[in-house]
């Protein structure tokens, strides 16, 4: 089994020229979180983030509520609306921009994934991973949405340049889960809505739980209105 090492409150950043609200998950610096660079929870009406480049990272994005336009110069482009995700390769280099789309907000979670020196000159491009054709592993009080890597013979549809394992887990209360993560990944559970017990410790709402290298199983545990949680190993 595996251990929470620490468990990290969320910082409200608040607004800025870009986004009307945002909170931080994964701080951006922090060599503990490695290879997870940033994890962001943004509010956004107008503008958003318009035409900017990425190189040498992967990013996944969840939308949680509204719609989200993304465009980049590698020809993708589409609108990603509440349960929708993306994982875009940013690789040897994109261009892109991400802005609410019909009806003129969205709520959103974007993390950013560092590529090792083998896959940082990956093709750029982006993978659009609706929620009606994702993969979900089901049982009594239990989903687990997945969005790329291996749970229980469900493969996720994302094809990351790198290994990564990216899930969304439900929990209904006092529900429980080992979730399998690879022995040598470091992990981390993000608890979006609710309350949940990772391995043994109860971790609030906008709270992240971090698991180093080591066990195969990562125990979890709805708490009494149950929880939603983001879980991501690389």
């Amino acid at each position: 089994m595996r251990a929470v090492a620490r468990v990290e409150q969320a910082l409200h950043a608040g607004p800025d020229a870009e986004v009307d609200d945002r909170w931080l998950h994964v701080r951006p610096g922090d060599p503990r979180t490695a290879p997870f660079l940033v994890l962001s929870e943004d509010r956004i009406t107008s503008p958003g983030f318009e035409w900017h480049p990425h190189h040498g990272i992967e990013t996944v994005t969840v939308v949680l509520d509204g719609a989200l336009e993304h465009e980049d110069d590698a020809g993708g482009a589409g609108v990603l609306r509440a349960g929708d995700a993306q994982w875009m390769t940013a690789g040897r280099g994109i261009v892109h921009r991400e802005v609410a789309g019909p009806g003129g907000h969205a709520h959103v979670l974007q993390l950013w994934v560092d590529l090792p020196a083998g896959a940082r000159s990956a093709e750029p491009g982006h993978q659009q991973l609706r929620s009606a054709d994702r993969p979900r592993l089901a049982r009594a009080g239990v989903e687990v949405d997945v969005l790329a890597g291996e749970v229980g013979g469900v493969v996720g549809p994302a094809r990351p340049a790198a290994p990564a394992q990216v899930v969304l887990v439900t929990l209904a209360a006092d529900a429980e889960l080992g979730l399998p993560v690879p022995a040598h990944h470091r992990a981390f559970a993000l608890v979006v809505d609710g309350e949940a017990v990772v391995a043994g410790v109860v971790v609030p709402a906008r709270n992240t739980a971090w698991s180093e290298p080591g066990g195969t199983e990562l125990p979890l545990r709805g708490g009494a209105a149950g929880a939603r949680l983001l879980v991501a190993s690389a």
